[in-house]
């Protein structure tokens, strides 16, 4: 009969958990930044989304050796593990995420006609901000 007790009495705080509004929002974003840039990531390697070396400002494009696509393929492999974090340890890889963004802000910013993606960018900043503080709160403790 304990059992019992104990699985009601173990089930019940997670309810509450699954039933608040800030848990919610942690695990959308949670999931969000966790696919979205592997996603993104895996896609620089084959550029079916859209052909990733033109976001690549012409002034990174001297700093960085070789070419724009092989930038890419760098840039996609950090996307690919800033999504890991964010899956793993939340609250390091929503900051890393929001760092990365900044850093695509900046090289959009300096493309003529890029600015609207810029602005979206700084949206997705703005989350990954909201997720490293929900991640305080939430993964900081296990619910189980």
């Amino acid at each position: 009969m304990s059992s019992a007790t104990t699985s009601t009495t173990s089930a019940t705080p997670r309810r509450a958990l699954l039933a608040d509004p800030g848990y919610q929002a942690f695990v959308i974003l949670r999931a969000a930044f966790t696919v979205a840039p592997i996603l993104f990531g895996l896609d620089k390697f084959a550029n079916l989304l859209v052909d990733w070396p033109a976001y690549l400002a012409p002034w990174i494009n001297d700093l960085v050796p070789g070419s724009a696509q092989a930038a890419m393929y760098a840039v996609g492999v950090i996307e690919i593990v800033a999504g890991i974090c964010v899956a793993l340890a939340p609250r390091f890889g929503a900051w890393l995420v929001a760092g990365w963004l900044a850093g695509i802000i900046l090289d959009l910013l300096t493309i003529p006609d890029y600015y609207d993606i810029a602005l979206r960018d700084f949206g997705l900043l703005l989350a990954a901000v909201a997720l490293a503080r929900l991640a305080e709160r939430y993964h900081g403790k296990r619910h189980h």
